[in-house]
């Protein structure tokens, strides 16, 4: 992930505010979209990597519900939340739901510039994470009814013939199913395959 194919997301009701931002941020390398609303976000993320700037107090959808809407989407985006004065209980809220800071308006521009890249090594871990997730999804969709059946035995600590028992099979064509599971789910061992099923049960 490079800075020239993340995006800082502003959400943000006041246009003033929105522009200012913009033009600070375009001081960075990162590619940078503004919304004036949590809808207009909603509406136009594609699941693009980067951070988001995100104002608590807004019309209709503000920042504590669209972090909600976040999370029920699986839109891992780290939040950096603007807020006024008066809005303080709201960031700590905010920040209970996994917004990584707040800051509160006006700030100082470098403090905003230094949160942004925090944000930006976050969003790297993040987006790392979530595409293994998906590889690792997608070699799991490809065992059999009966290879996933095998792996989930394998998995709960069952012996071959454990395995052969349960399934009514024999012991060898376990073994078959077995080593199919480990190369198409790419475990070097059990161990690995563990690992792999615990990640594919969160």
């Amino acid at each position: 992930m490079t800075s020239n194919n993340v995006t800082v997301f502003i959400v943000d009701d006041d246009a003033d505010f929105r522009e200012s931002v913009q033009w600070l941020l375009e001081s960075t390398r990162y590619s940078i979209e503004s919304f004036a609303s949590a809808q207009e976000f909603l509406d136009s993320y594609d699941h693009r990597p980067g951070c988001l700037l995100l104002d608590v107090r807004m019309p209709e959808i503000n920042g504590l519900a669209l972090q909600q809407i976040m999370q029920e989407r699986d839109i891992r985006l780290p939040v950096i939340i603007l807020t006024g004065h008066g809005d303080v209980p709201m960031a700590v809220s905010a920040m209970k739901n996994g917004a990584m800071d707040f800051l509160e308006k006006p700030f100082d521009d470098d403090v905003l510039l230094k949160l942004v890249d925090k944000a930006m090594q976050e969003a790297e871990q993040r987006f790392s994470q979530l595409n293994e997730e998906q590889a690792l999804q997608e070699r799991f969709d490809t065992l059999s009814r009966r290879e996933r059946e095998v792996m989930e035995l394998v998995v709960n600590g069952n012996s071959n013939r454990e395995i052969a028992e349960t399934l009514g099979i024999s012991p060898k064509t376990v073994e078959v199913h077995r080593s199919r599971v480990m190369s198409k789910m790419r475990a070097d061992n059990l161990a690995q395959l563990v690992q792999m099923n615990n990640r594919l049960s969160l």
